[in-house]
């Protein structure tokens, strides 16, 4: 049982530590230049984002508009944090997610009660009132011009990749201990039945609470990384368009999937920068996507599953490849004495 918990540790861990280490040796050797480089990080930053509004709408089975509001408490926080309070950056994000989560709390109270269209709406509005009160308070977050944030992470693309993408790597990994923790089983069978979930004794309100808090905190993760790799924010960043996104992310990859809203976060990322030459017709390219997946793959790329990587390296060890390559080759043989004949 040891060498079992053992090696499925080390496996997830070893292809986490390769997945931040080989490009990040790549972008210092300029292998893979700073304009790529850029869209990774940024990338990873939306995995995060997708990741928080998995939490609530995936895992939780609730439906908020709002996630882009919580970013932005993330990021204006860091900035007067670090700026304002001469706090150092690591523990300004950590702080700053921790506001952002205590903003969830007290968000979450009063509306968690709520469900389906009336939470999403309710979510939404405070997304709009995050937006318009960051806008007012000028002498904080520099009104509707937005606020510059001088950061390292921002000239420094080897930094930014590797310190964005370890936090994602720490994030996921954590995400999943919990799902698979007694908190977790009980999220989800809040998810699956509320009502069933109160008859055996959990306390759905107090389950979806947590849900929520943590997917706050996440958000305030990814709005401190933002803003310290890109250097600046404005009060947009609160938009409803952004939590749209964020969404987008989820459903393409597959509500309740990790693995899928982070994968479908990096192909949507990129694809918005390789189709840039279309200019303003490139943003028709994702309804178009999202329909094709509503029609004929509902569930999203993964669906509920996760892509294991202890499962990957089981299939090699028995002789996957020299299976797979045993059976094509058989069907092969059989189609082409299939024409002889």
């Amino acid at each position: 049982m040891k060498n079992k918990v053992l090696r499925n540790m080390l496996i997830p861990g070893a292809v986490a530590v390769l997945a931040v280490l080989v490009p990040s040796i790549l972008i210092k050797f300029e292998i893979i230049n700073a304009y790529t480089a850029q869209i990774l990080t940024l990338a990873g930053i939306n995995a995060i984002m997708a990741i928080s509004v998995n939490i609530i709408c995936g895992i939780t089975g609730q439906l908020s508009l709002g996630q882009a509001g919580f970013m932005a408490i993330g990021c204006y926080g860091t900035i007067l944090l670090t700026q304002n309070c001469n706090i150092p950056l690591p523990l300004s994000i950590i702080l700053a997610a921790v506001i952002t989560a205590f903003f969830g709390f007290l968000i979450g109270f009063p509306t968690l009660k709520l469900d389906g269209d009336y939470l999403a709406i309710v979510t939404l509005g405070f997304g709009e009132i995050i937006r318009v009160v960051l806008v007012n308070l000028k002498s904080l977050t520099g009104g509707p011009n937005g606020k510059q944030f001088t950061t390292i992470l921002g000239f420094a693309p080897t930094l930014a990749f590797a310190v964005i993408m370890g936090s994602l790597a720490v994030i996921i990994i954590l995400i999943q201990n919990f799902i698979r923790s007694t908190y977790g089983r009980a999220i989800l069978a809040v998810r699956e039945d509320e009502i069933a979930a109160n008859s055996s004794g959990i306390a759905v309100f107090k389950y979806k609470m947590i849900g929520f808090v943590i997917a706050s905190f996440v958000a305030g993760i990814g709005g401190g990384l933002y803003v310290s790799l890109i250097g600046f924010v404005k009060p947009e960043q609160a938009s409803f368009n952004n939590s749209i996104n964020y969404l987008i992310y989820v459903v393409l990859g597959g509500m309740g999937s990790t693995t899928g809203s982070v994968l479908s976060a990096f192909v949507l990322t990129y694809l918005q920068e390789f189709l840039r030459f279309l200019k303003n017709f490139r943003l028709l390219i994702y309804p178009l996507i999202l329909i094709a997946v509503m029609l004929f793959r509902p569930q999203g790329l993964l669906g509920y599953k996760e892509a294991s990587f202890v499962k990957a390296f089981d299939w090699v060890k028995d002789g996957g490849f020299k299976k797979l390559f045993a059976k094509l080759f058989q069907k092969k043989e059989m189609k082409s004495s299939g024409e002889g004949k």
